[in-house]
């Protein structure tokens, strides 16, 4: 049973704020709060009765079993399904040097909506690529919406935050800093290698002015057919797909 303090804590961590106070993030559905178990710290499951007699090896801090208005009171879904969880958001990552050295990797300026957040982490994870850096003024990727977004892949795939203009600027310089651009070299045509930063600009303004410097490969993912009036632009996270995807094809 769900007190209405757990009920008010549990509807807290949609804040960044309260996120960050406590250290602490929200998941809810099967799929999510099935991966993310033995991944992450988790201090609460709240679950039908259903849900848990068909998990019986699930472990937390504190579990409690909830009737499906209680999930509904607690919920942050407009569809609450049969089960949410907290989990301890994790302190340790790694640098950027470090993680671009021997293999791809995924630099976010100023990615601001919370599901497009997530579906790059869940690019990310289908690509095989391991670690994801993100400006201070993208979205917050232990936000709800990001987390449903990522449909599990967050448990795979490690996310952290830092000063991205000065870190890739402190790289080595064999390390090749990739960025997509409206005036780029097509992407298809493009030498591309095994390792490097892949970075991928905002919604509305793609690659900021300080971060640009730092881009010793410039990228442009053609329209078809060429030169024909389409869409101004791709959306960030359809656009990570085909860079990806082109990156990963070469090594088939």
């Amino acid at each position: 049973m769900l007190s209405k303090n757990d009920i008010k804590h549990i509807k807290s961590l949609e804040h960044k704020k309260f996120r960050e106070e406590k250290g602490l993030f929200l998941a809810e559905g099967h799929k999510l709060v099935s991966e993310l178990t033995g991944i992450f710290r988790c201090t609460l499951i709240a679950a039908t009765t259903d849900w848990l007699k068909g998990h019986g090896s699930i472990s937390a801090e504190r579990i409690e079993t909830v009737s499906p208005d209680e999930l509904k009171r607690a919920s942050l879904l407009k569809t609450p399904q049969d089960v949410l969880a907290i989990f301890r958001i994790p302190s340790d990552g790694t640098d950027l040097t470090t993680a671009a050295k021997d293999n791809l990797v995924l630099a976010l300026d100023d990615v601001q909506d919370p599901g497009n957040l997530g579906t790059i982490v869940r690019i990310a994870d289908w690509f095989g690529i391991k670690n994801v850096f993100c400006s201070k003024g993208t979205a917050d990727i232990y936000n709800p919406k990001a987390v449903q977004a990522t449909m599990g892949a967050i448990s795979r795939v490690r996310v952290q935050y830092t000063d991205l203009p000065r870190s890739i600027q402190q790289l080595p310089r064999e390390i090749p800093v990739y960025g997509t651009f409206l005036n780029g070299e097509k992407i298809y045509d493009a030498s591309l290698t095994k390792n490097g930063i892949i970075v991928m600009g905002n919604e509305g303004n793609g690659i900021g002015a300080e971060l640009e410097k730092s881009v010793t490969k410039r990228l442009f993912i053609p329209n078809w057919p060429e030169g024909a009036a389409t869409s101004e632009s791709l959306n960030v996270a359809i656009a990570t797909a085909i860079t990806c995807s082109e990156f990963r094809r070469r090594d088939f």
